[in-house]
């Protein structure tokens, strides 16, 4: 193995862990929350616990990023769904709101 063989193999490893460091993130994950969307997803859950009651919201989950809004979790009803994503609407800061609350089966 000469020195060209070494400096080519150590190239070609560093060429592939800078390739993997920028590689994207996974689909469906998402970034951190900031400290203003965590403020803004925790005034969200206050409104839902409002609106719909502590009991629903302690059951749903909020998360947020630049405004847009997720909630998933578990409903007792399609109507407490319902209620939760206009109790998150209602919110100052929220841009949009994805709805992903599954109603609990009976």
């Amino acid at each position: 193995m000469g020195k060209e063989s070494v400096a080519r193999k150590v190239f070609l490893a560093v060429c592939f862990a800078l390739l993997a460091a920028c590689a994207d993130q996974p689909r469906g994950s998402h970034p951190p929350e900031s400290g203003s969307d965590a403020a803004l997803s925790a005034r969200v859950k206050a409104a839902i616990a409002t609106d719909v009651g502590a009991r629903a919201a302690g059951s749903l989950n909020v998360e947020s990023y630049g405004g847009v809004v997720e909630l998933s979790g578990f409903a007792d009803s399609e109507s407490q769904a319902s209620q939760a994503a206009q109790a998150a609407k209602k919110v100052q800061g929220v841009r949009s709101v994805r709805n992903e609350i599954r109603v609990k089966s009976s």
